[in-house]
Parts: C-alpha cells; sequence; structure tokens
C-alpha cells in the first residue's frame, strides 16, 4: 500500500520503518526537523504527505493535534483512502474526527497502541481498533507489520475507550504494587520471595508477573536501567486524565482511577517523577512513611 505517515517520533518512526520493511511505499511527516531512513520518502508538508495515499497513519500527542491535523490532511486525501490514528487521545475527538472523515468520503479509524518504544521498535504492539469491519480488515496487514495483535473493539472512539479502560488499570495496579513491596520492605520481607509468592498466586498480574519494579527481580524492566522510561510518569498522568475525562462525560464512578491520577500528578509535578518510568512509584513509597 501507499502510506502517509504523521508524526515520527519514538514510536511513530520505529513503526513507519516496520511498514517500509514490510515493503509498503511509506511517506513522513514531522513537525521537527527529523532525518528519515532512505526507506521512508520525506514530505514537506502534511497535506503533501497524505496525497494519493491508500492509508493515512498519525501518531500525536493529543487529540487537540490531531484536530488540527485533520484540518490539514482531510481535504488533501484521496476519496475512499483510510484514516488510522494510533494515538492515545481523548474518545470525544477520535469520534468527531471519525465523523468529519466519513463526512468527507473517507475511512476512518482509531487504533491506539499498547506495547510502548520497545514494542515499536521489535514490531509487538497490540492495537486496539475502533472503526468499520471493512476498514479493520484493509488495515489488518498493517497491524501484522507493526505489531503482534490487533482487536476489533467496535464502532468508532472504541479503540481509544479500551485503551483508556487498560491503562487505568494499569496505573492502579503499578500503585498498589509499589505500596505492596514498600510495604514488605518494612515488615522485613525478602524482595525476592515476594516476587516468588506474589507472581504465583492471587496478587499476581502484569505489574508484577512482567514489570516488577525493584530491580534484579523477574523479567528485566525500568527498575534494571535506573528507572530510564518504557512508559514515562507524565504519559500515564496523561492517560490517567483521559480516562477521568471519559468517566465525567459518561458518569462513570471511578475512584480508583481517580487517586491514582492525583498520585502521578504529585509524583509528576512537585516531586522527581518528571522523566522517569511510571514504576518508580517503588523508591517514591520507599522513602516515604505513614506519618
Amino acid at each position: 500500500m501507499k502510506i502517509g505517515f504523521i508524526g515520527l517520533g519514538n514510536m511513530g518512526l520505529p513503526m513507519a520503518i516496520n511498514l517500509a520493511r514490510a515493503g509498503h511505499d511509506v511517506t513522513g511527516f514531522d513537525t521537527a526537523d527529523i532525518d528519515l531512513p532512505d526507506m521512508i520518502t520525506k514530505a514537506t508538508d502534511a497535506a503533501s504527505c497524505v496525497a494519493g495515499c491508500d492509508v493515512v497513519i498519525t501518531m500525536l500527542p493529543n487529540g487537540a493535534i490531531l484536530q488540527k491535523v485533520a484540518d490539514a490532511i482531510l481535504p488533501a486525501m484521496q476519496k475512499g483512502a483510510i484514516l488510522c490514528d494510533c494515538s492515545t487521545v481523548d474518545v470525544r475527538s477520535a469520534r468527531q474526527v471519525a465523523e468529519r472523515a466519513e463526512q468527507a468520503g473517507l475511512g476512518a479509524m482509531d487504533a491506539p497502541v499498547s506495547g510502548g518504544i520497545t514494542g515499536a521498535q521489535a514490531g509487538t504492539l497490540t492495537f486496539m481498533v475502533g472503526g468499520s469491519d471493512a476498514g479493520f480488515a484493509t488495515l489488518q496487514p498493517l497491524f501484522k507489520s507493526m505489531g503482534n495483535k490487533a482487536v476489533h473493539c467496535g464502532d468508532a472512539g472504541a479503540g481509544q475507550a479500551v485503551k483508556i479502560c487498560n491503562n487505568m488499570i494499569l496505573g492502579v495496579t503499578m500503585i498498589a504494587t509499589c505500596e505492596s513491596i514498600a510495604l514488605g520492605d518494612k515488615l522485613g520481607v525478602d524482595r525476592q520471595k515476594l516476587f516468588d509468592v506474589l507472581s504465583t498466586s492471587s496478587g499476581a498480574s502484569w505489574t508484577v508477573n512482567s514489570y516488577f519494579p525493584a530491580p534484579d527481580i523477574g523479567p528485566k524492566s525500568p527498575a534494571d536501567n535506573n528507572y530510564i522510561p518504557g512508559f514515562a510518569a507524565e504519559m500515564m498522568v496523561k492517560d490517567l486524565g483521559l480516562a477521568q475525562a471519559a468517566a465525567e462525560d459518561a458518569d462513570a464512578d471511578t475512584p480508583m482511577g481517580a487517586a491514582a491520577l492525583a498520585l502521578y500528578k504529585i509524583f509528576v509535578e512537585d516531586e522527581d517523577g518528571l522523566g522517569r518510568d511510571f514504576s518508580a512509584m517503588l523508591p517514591r513509597f520507599s522513602g516515604r512513611g505513614r506519618h
């Protein structure tokens, strides 16, 4: 396919590279003047990036920027092309852009990802996809080039909805995991022994089994690299904020999600969490007492 890719940051560039490696004709654009590998054609602006493309993929910071990019590219896309937004944005923006695309005679899919920078580089992302059955079928070869799994979650906005539900669990669970390890420390429990029990009992979770926030225990994680981000704490603030905004719109009671957002905001804005992995909550709790 001929693909336009807008947003070539830490996630977008390796995704675009994997598409090019799979044999697709990829043209890329980013507002930052970055060097691109020869396999990707560099566009001078967003409109020229999407001209004549079968599929346009966006990987952008937030819903406001997605709306602005949509202003630039929807008139320039050829009829019948598909806009696939892989950003994590608010559900309302995803649905609004999909509606605008459909009014312009275009397909639109929201397909946020899980797997982080490592997954983007390795081509092992999971895609949570909202939109039509036909659009999902068309995009399947691209999802396979960039990831291991794609789940069709429902109509427009459903991909974003599933992503924020997933990441609300992730944020809450990481805090609970870090609290438990810190409590174990103060009770004199060996961390390795704690992991051995938690990972094989009712305390098991992805944050325990795959991303244990203590160094030198379990599979390799950012804890083993001084908490250099795999998933930055400020990105968790963003996703938990999106979950709370969606909960407000849907009149959903999410007190644990709200509490997790409040703690991560303090960690990022008032403590040393900015630029650290979201699992760096462990040294935060380890250094604190109850009073």
